[in-house]
């Protein structure tokens, strides 16, 4: 029951639910969702952080960005399950379609200082 409430715990805040539905558009790195998000670098660490921990995402470094993705592989049933119902019942809603368009349009090159 403990690895539950943490699961959903980790869901528990908005902006982690953002990024989780933001990565179900595409990998992003930290400094896209910082971008998107309208936090600080170490808040969106701290986010993800969070939800790696908990199995919804992973990330893989490519040269000097680290890419998040959601974790569509997890061995916990339930983290899939989750992210099923998150897609199914959470895409409509207006705030994730704005970030939606976000994602498709933000750019690591310009908001990076690549």
């Amino acid at each position: 029951m403990k690895e539950s409430v943490e699961l959903f715990k980790a869901l528990s805040d908005p902006n982690r639910m953002r990024i989780v539905l933001m990565l179900q558009v595409r990998p992003l790195c930290v400094c896209e969702i910082q971008n998107i998000l309208k936090l600080a670098p170490s808040t969106v660490s701290k986010h993800l952080s969070v939800l790696r921990n908990a199995g919804f995402i992973y990330d893989i470094k490519d040269a000097k960005w680290v890419n998040y993705y959601i974790d569509n592989r997890s061995a916990n049933p339930l983290v899939i399950d989750l992210q099923n119902l998150i897609k199914k019942h959470i895409t409509n809603s207006d705030v994730f379609q704005a970030d939606r368009e976000k994602v498709l349009s933000v750019d690591r090159k310009s908001v990076c200082g690549a």
